[in-house]
């Protein structure tokens, strides 16, 4: 196991060391997902969304798809 290492910014900001793109195959305007769990967290490459797959599924979903079901739930 490598370790890298980065320095944060004044503005909270870091760069993402080159091996670390490059173990995660990552390019500029990709996402990146940080997990947090007891006190680690783990960066991994996002996945981006299947936007085709999820309009599908959209007319499936009956809830809230009424203009009362929408008065009555916006302010949730």
């Amino acid at each position: 196991m490598n370790a890298v290492f980065s320095k944060i910014t004044s503005k909270s900001q870091t760069t993402v060391p080159r091996e670390v793109r490059e173990a995660l195959n990552v390019k500029p305007g990709d996402t990146l997902v940080y997990r947090i769990a007891k006190g680690k967290v783990t960066v991994a490459r996002a996945e981006p969304l299947d936007r085709a797959y999820l309009k599908s599924l959209e007319s499936t979903l009956s809830e809230w798809n009424s203009k009362e079901d929408a008065e009555a739930y916006d302010d949730l």
